[in-house]
């Protein structure tokens, strides 16, 4: 899982793993498992424990690219039966750039990705990537790169899998 020969994929939280927004009728689906009881966060409940296989069998390193830090791996990988796994650890200092539109239309997240990846090929699942962000990351990133958008009100789905496994798959 940390060959350095395989593609990254930075992995969020809040939307992928845990649906939000207008919720579908009857709510959301919960699911028991570790982290979903009274004295846990109430949205972990809503993290599908069958998404850790699938995420274990994409030909991957998982990084988590979300603002949950460390904390994913100690409420969120026991769920989904994770190992623990690598985090981003956000710089508290604005965006890089020349103060251009395009840079104030990128996701904070977007150039400290890239320079996390260090040029090795990397899929990046978030509900918040934007057309500024795929132009952004074309123009930057020495490697190719996949900006895969999920819908945060239904999390990631199958579809979502399928995208994602086929284009860490493509030679």
């Amino acid at each position: 899982m940390t060959d350095p020969g395989l593609p990254l994929l930075f992995l969020d939280v809040d939307g992928p793993l845990i649906p939000f927004g207008a919720p579908p009728p009857g709510g959301y689906p919960t699911y028991p498992g570790p982290g979903a009881g009274p004295s846990g966060n109430p949205l972990v409940a809503r993290v599908d424990p069958g998404l850790g296989p699938r995420l274990l069998a994409l030909p991957c390193q998982l990084v988590w690219a979300t603002t949950w830090l460390a904390d994913a791996d100690a409420c969120l990988a026991p769920r989904l039966g994770l190992p623990r796994l690598p985090y981003v650890d956000w710089p508290d200092t604005d965006l890089p750039g020349d103060g251009s539109t395009l840079h104030a239309q990128l996701h904070w997240k977007t150039s400290t990705l890239v320079a996390w990846a260090a040029g090795r090929r990397f899929v990046w699942v978030d509900d918040e990537i934007t057309p500024a962000d795929r132009r952004w990351v074309e123009a930057n990133s020495p490697a190719a790169a996949l900006l895969h958008r999920v819908d945060p009100r239904v999390g990631l789905t199958e579809a979502d899998f399928t995208t994602v496994d086929t284009w860490l798959r493509a030679p």
